[in-house]
């Protein structure tokens, strides 16, 4: 609803438990917040429950395993880099108004069709970004789904695959600063046929709107 958008939105720019930085040479420009560190209100639980109530075919089996939320500098156009997520289901929510971004084709979320091997442990697959887009993004020709940004879209998807920030361009202004919320549900389900530092795996994705 909108008053649960305009309550998290509120919550997530008066918080003060926005921890972890992150420099931009390595990562983007961004800080973070997350559950176990300050980042708790019921409404946020709330949120989790009704998505798991309403796509019970997505969600059936998948509880709430973890949750962040991440504000970007409007300086520096580039975000989280190539990452997978270790989790079944992942939710993206964007909550900055569409006023803010000027450049409405963008600022959301890249999904690639590819999963890490099994063999493959976090650090193999989120540190080793290079060989990932060379040896199983290269071969699927990068497939992707690109989402844009939207107030109030969840991008709702395998949280195995990989995927990272699109380009931005928002406003200056702290209130304009693009912020997502994000979800993890669930256990990791990586690519079954694909060996360590071998081959590639394609899966689906999904979308959804709140």
């Amino acid at each position: 609803s909108e008053a649960a958008l305009q309550r998290i939105r509120q919550l997530l720019l008066t918080s003060t438990v926005w921890y972890q930085t992150k420099t931009p040479l390595q990562f983007g420009k961004y800080v973070g917040a997350y559950i176990d560190d300050g980042l708790y209100d019921y409404i946020l639980l709330e949120l989790a429950m009704e998505l798991t109530q309403t796509f019970p075919s997505i969600f059936e089996g998948h509880p709430l395993k973890y949750l962040w939320a991440y504000k970007y500098d409007s300086e520096h156009a580039s975000g989280i880099n190539l990452h997978a997520d270790e989790a079944a289901v992942n939710v993206n929510i964007w909550l900055t108004p569409d006023s803010a971004n000027l450049d409405p084709t963008s600022g959301g979320l890249v999904v690639f069709t590819a999963k890490p091997p099994m063999a493959w442990n976090f650090e193999e697959y989120n540190t080793n970004t290079d060989f990932v887009r060379e040896h199983l993004l290269k071969p699927t020709n990068y497939a992707n789904v690109t989402v844009p940004h939207k107030q109030n879209r969840a991008v709702i998807f395998d949280s195995a695959l990989f995927h990272q920030t699109d380009k931005y361009k928002f406003q200056r202004g702290y209130e304009n600063r693009r912020i997502n919320l994000t979800l993890l549900f669930g256990s990791m389900l990586k690519a079954e046929t694909a060996t360590s530092h071998e081959g590639s795996h394609g899966s689906g994705h999904q979308k959804d709107e709140l």
